[in-house]
């Protein structure tokens, strides 16, 4: 259980970056705004945690070249249902849906691996 929630933690603060750097990136097109940002984290974050297992169990079962992309998949639904359910969360144009999931996915991975290795030499010593 504290495993799980140490890792849980680990991907708020991934998914925190990730949606943080993605609005730099995309300036104008992406805005995340002040307090609505924690709890547009909070639902990213949950959602991804739901959708990732779904996407790949519906990739295991129909599209096996997919299931190795689910963690992709479940960031750009999670956007999407993000922008839906919180003002904390807005983004315009196709082309800046695309490059958010690319730059959260991307950024939120690098972000958990370095935390993990981080965290992992810490509970070693």
């Amino acid at each position: 259980m504290k495993l799980r929630m140490i890792r849980l933690g680990l991907m708020l603060v991934g998914n925190a970056i990730g949606l943080w750097i993605a609005s730099l990136i995309l300036d104008e097109d992406m805005r995340l705004s002040g307090l609505a940002f924690v709890l547009a984290v909070a639902i990213f974050t949950v959602l991804v945690v739901v959708l990732e297992p779904l996407v790949s169990k519906a990739a295991e079962r129909w599209a096996d070249f997919l299931d190795g992309a689910s963690a992709l998949v479940a960031t750009g639904l999670a956007l999407i249902l993000t922008s839906w359910l919180s003002d904390g969360l807005s983004i315009d144009g196709i082309g800046t849906w695309v490059l958010a999931t690319l730059i959260v996915w991307a950024a939120a991975a690098i972000v958990g691996v370095v935390l993990v290795r981080a965290f992992a030499g810490e509970v070693a010593t």
